[in-house]
Order: C-alpha cells, then sequence, then structure tokens
C-alpha cells in the first residue's frame, strides 16, 4: 500500500452476463457457489474492510468488481496484475443477483488448507465444529474464537465452507485471522486431538453435564471446545468421543443458546484468566 490515495485504473462493465466477471455470477445461490468457488480455487470477499483484510492476510486476489462510484476507494491499494471491474449499481445488481449495497467485491484464490496436525502443533486452545453448516454461525463462531483467544478451528468434513461469503462477512474478515483445518474422518479425528495432549470439552445442554466455570486448570489447560450444529448438537458419537460433556448453567428456563452464542460465552470463560493482550 502507498502512503497516498491513487487513482485506480478500472475497466467498465456495462453487460452483466460479461464473461470477465463469472467469478461474481448468482452470489446469492448457495448450491450454485459451493460447485463453483472451491473446485475453481478461489472465494468472494464482500465489504471494503474485508476485501483489506484479505490482501492483509496475503490472499492473491483474481479481480476487483466494483460500484462505479466508488473506485476511488481502492486507490491506496497494491492490485498487481488483478483487473478492477467497474459497473453500475443495476448491472452489479443484475450479475450477482443481488443490492451490492457495499459497494465492492472480490475474488481471490485460495490456498491449500494445512493439516490437522499442523494446527493442532501450533495452538493451545482449539475450537471443534461438528456440522456446523450455517454460515451465519459460521461466520460468527470465527469471530469469536479471534477475539476471545481460541488459536484455531477444526472442522467436521460436514461443516459448512468458512471462505463462503456470508462465513467471510459476518466473520469481519477474521476467518483470515483463525487458522482452520478439516478432519478426513469423524470422529475417528477427535482421537487425534486427544492425542496431542488437548482435552475434548463436549458442549451440551444435559443436565448432568459439568457446568463449564468447574472446569479443572488441567481440562483449561489445552483446551479442544467441542460444538454441534443449531438444533441437533453434538451427535452421541461425538460426545462419546470427548473427555469430558459441559454444561453453559441457564436461567429462567432457558435450555440453550444459539451456538454462535454460547461458543463466545465458552470461549471467553476458557481464557477468562489469560494475561490481556489488548482491548477489544
Amino acid at each position: 500500500m502507498s502512503d497516498a490515495p491513487t487513482t485506480t485504473s478500472a475497466v467498465q462493465i456495462t453487460d452483466p452476463e460479461d464473461p470477465r466477471i463469472a467469478d461474481y455470477r448468482a452470489l446469492t445461490d448457495v448450491e450454485l457457489r459451493t460447485r463453483w468457488e472451491p473446485p475453481n480455487g478461489l472465494f468472494i470477499a464482500e465489504g471494503e474492510l474485508v476485501l483489506r483484510r484479505a490482501l492483509r492476510a496475503g490472499y492473491r486476489p483474481r479481480s476487483f468488481l466494483v460500484d462505479a462510484k466508488r473506485v476511488d476507494q481502492l486507490g491506496d491499494l497494491d492490485t498487481g496484475d488483478a483487473p478492477v471491474y467497474a459497473a453500475s449499481p443495476a448491472v452489479l445488481e443484475r450479475a450477482t443477483g443481488f443490492h451490492v449495497h457495499r459497494g465492492v467485491l472480490g475474488s481471490f484464490h485460495r490456498r491449500e488448507l494445512p493439516s490437522v496436525s499442523a494446527v493442532l502443533d501450533a495452538a493451545r486452545r482449539v475450537v471443534v465444529l461438528e456440522d456446523v453448516n450455517n454460515h451465519t454461525n459460521l461466520g460468527a463462531i470465527f469471530r469469536g474464537a479471534a477475539a476471545l483467544g481460541i488459536d484455531a478451528v477444526l472442522l467436521s468434513p460436514t461443516c459448512a465452507d468458512p471462505l463462503y461469503r456470508r462465513s467471510v462477512r459476518v466473520s469481519m474478515g477474521e476467518v483470515f485471522a483463525v487458522p482452520y483445518a478439516k478432519f478426513e474422518t469423524w470422529p475417528a479425528g477427535l482421537a487425534e486431538v486427544r492425542a496431542a495432549g488437548f482435552a475434548v470439552l463436549a458442549m451440551t445442554p444435559a443436565p448432568d453435564a459439568v457446568p463449564i466455570q468447574r472446569l479443572t486448570p488441567a481440562q483449561r489447560h489445552r483446551a479442544a471446545l467441542l460444538l454441534g450444529a443449531e438444533g441437533p448438537g453434538l451427535t452421541p458419537a461425538a460426545q462419546a468421543a470427548s473427555d469430558v460433556r459441559v454444561v453453559i448453567p441457564m436461567r429462567r428456563g432457558v435450555d440453550s443458546l444459539n451456538v454462535a452464542a454460547a461458543s463466545a460465552v465458552a470461549f471467553w470463560e476458557l481464557g477468562r484468566d489469560d494475561p490481556p493482550s489488548g482491548s477489544g
């Protein structure tokens, strides 16, 4: 990035079917995007803040697509050899399938995911997700992990894609800051987590589970917090593969929290004795 803004040279797009902006086609169609993005090694960043965080994290851009009136917002960025395409709001909406009110989109190359073992080797505290396939919840969990001292996220094979546009946006780009990896087998993969010295803590609303604030120092020291999907929660097999079942005590007859809210409470509790590292 340069010290002063410059003028970005943009290619004007007037046809929403222009093949040069194929990466941005039908962004609201989850099934189509799931079939298109990972196999083609790309993901979409929406909004200037998220786009800048992707660049800062070292992701290599393929192209940018912006509202023609906002081209100069990218003037201080080193876009490399990635083309910048500009279009009217109407063309953007017809191409993407929604009103691009943030006015800035970027297509980026994906990276090869690290192995579970590599992620565990570099972490002290992790969250493990089973079948969390709601993109909003997934993005919120990543944001909470970044803010509250979780070093990495491990995903079961059936979890949603953290780099799907909604997950990236809800996380405010923190999916780029928190390392993650995907298990090849489940729940057998949890054996690798335990072998690496982590205590696997299965979150459940079961009345016989251990209140999370009563975990021992040993269980907190290298914790792998295990969370399930909204509604069904953790499978019996995943719970059986854990070391201890834990619960966030509820009041007023509420039986549980949304998985993203529960994760944030649990992250804070596990890290409450950590030394401060800056304000939130």
